[in-house]
C-alpha cells in the first residue's frame, strides 16, 4: 500500500501538467467558440451570397427561365464597361456620393460646433434636427416630392414670393440629381450631428483650458485639438456617409426613377432595373459584383488614408 501511494504521488506532478496542457488548449479554442454561431451566421448571409452572385454574373441568364443558364465568361462585365449608359450611372453614383457625404459630413459639423452647448433651447434644436433620421425614407420621398413639385410645390411658391422665378427641380437633367443630393442631406445630417456632439462632448476639457491659457485663437483650438480629437468620429462617418451613398434606393424609386433621362439612376437602382424590369439577371449580377468592388476599394482607400490622420485616446 506504501508503494502505491508512493507511485500515485510520483504521478501527481504529470497529471497536473496534463491537466494543465487541455486547460490551455481549451482556453485557445474557447474564443473560436464564442464567435463560431456569428461566424456561421455571417457566412450564411454574406460570405456565400457575394460567392454565389460572383457565379451567377458569368452567365447569361433570366429570371423568367432559370433553368437555362449560358456560360458567357467575362462578356457580361465588358458589355457593362462598353455601354455609355452605364457610363452615366457610374458617373452619377460618383457625384451623388461626393456631394452627399462631403455636404452632409460638412454641415453636421458646422451644426455640432453650434449645438455643443447645455441650453434647453439647444436640446430642442438636436432633437429636432434629428427627427429627419427617424423618419421613413419612403415618406421624405413623397414629402419632398411635394415641397419640389414644379407648379404647387411649396419650395416655388417662396422663391416667387421673394421675386424669384421658379425652378425645374426634379424635371431638368441639370438639377434632378442635385434635388437627390438635397434630400439625402436633409436626412442624414440630423444623424451625423448627434454622433459629432458625442465626439466634441468626450473631449477632455483640459485640453481647451491649456488652450486658452496658451491664448491660442479659436482657429488654432479647433484645428490643433477639435479636429484632431475626432478624427475617429470623422472617419467614422466618412466610411458609413460613403457606404450608405452607394446604397440609395428608395428616393430613386420614388422621386425619379432614374430620370430624366437617365440623369439620376444610380447603381443599386439600375441592378433592380436590369433584374426586375428588362430581367437581364447576368448584367444585374455583373453590376452587383461591380458595386461591391468600389465600395470595397473606397473603404481600403479611406483606411489607408486615414490611418495616419486618426488619433485614438
Amino acid at each position: 500500500m506504501q508503494k502505491a501511494v508512493v507511485a500515485n504521488s510520483a504521478n501527481a506532478p504529470l497529471l497536473q501538467q496534463e491537466v494543465a496542457v487541455k486547460a490551455g488548449r481549451l482556453t485557445k479554442v474557447r474564443p473560436y467558440l464564442y464567435v463560431l454561431p456569428a461566424l456561421l451566421f455571417f457566412s450564411a448571409f454574406f460570405f456565400i451570397p457575394i460567392l454565389y452572385i460572383i457565379y451567377l454574373s458569368v452567365f447569361d441568364w433570366s429570371l423568367l427561365n432559370l433553368e437555362e443558364m449560358e456560360w458567357v465568361g467575362w462578356q457580361n462585365y465588358a458589355d457593362l464597361l462598353s455601354d455609355a449608359d452605364f457610363h452615366q450611372v457610374l458617373l452619377n453614383t460618383m457625384l451623388f456620393t461626393v456631394a452627399t457625404v462631403v455636404l452632409g459630413i460638412g454641415l453636421s459639423f458646422l451644426l455640432a460646433l453650434w449645438l455643443n452647448q447645455k441650453r434647453k433651447l439647444v436640446a430642442v434644436v438636436q432633437a429636432s434636427v434629428f427627427s429627419p433620421h427617424i423618419i421613413s425614407l419612403v415618406s421624405v420621398s413623397m414629402l419632398w416630392m411635394w415641397l419640389m413639385d414644379p407648379q404647387y410645390g411649396l419650395l416655388n411658391a417662396l422663391l416667387e414670393f421673394i421675386g424669384l422665378p421658379a425652378y425645374t427641380w426634379l424635371a431638368d437633367t441639370k438639377s434632378a440629381l442635385l434635388s437627390l443630393v438635397l434630400v439625402s442631406v436633409w436626412k442624414v445630417v440630423g444623424y451625423n450631428t448627434i454622433v459629432f456632439i458625442a465626439g466634441l462632448q468626450s473631449i477632455p476639457k483640459d485640453l481647451y483650458e491649456a488652450a486658452a491659457l496658451d491664448r491660442s485663437t479659436r482657429w488654432q483650438t479647433l484645428r490643433r485639438i477639435t479636429i484632431p480629437m475626432l478624427s475617429p468620429t470623422l472617419f467614422f462617418l466618412l466610411i458609413t456617409n460613403t457606404i450608405s451613398s452607394f446604397q440609395v434606393f428608395d428616393t430613386i424609386s420614388i422621386m425619379t426613377q432614374g430620370g430624366p433621362v437617365n440623369s439620376t439612376n444610380m447603381l443599386v437602382y439600375y441592378i433592380y432595373e436590369q433584374g426586375m424590369d428588362y430581367y437581364n439577371g447576368g448584367l444585374a449580377s455583373a453590376a452587383s459584383v461591380i458595386l461591391l468592388g468600389l465600395v470595397g476599394l473606397l473603404t481600403v482607400f479611406h483606411f489607408w488614408t486615414m490611418r495616419k490622420r486618426v488619433h485614438y485616446r
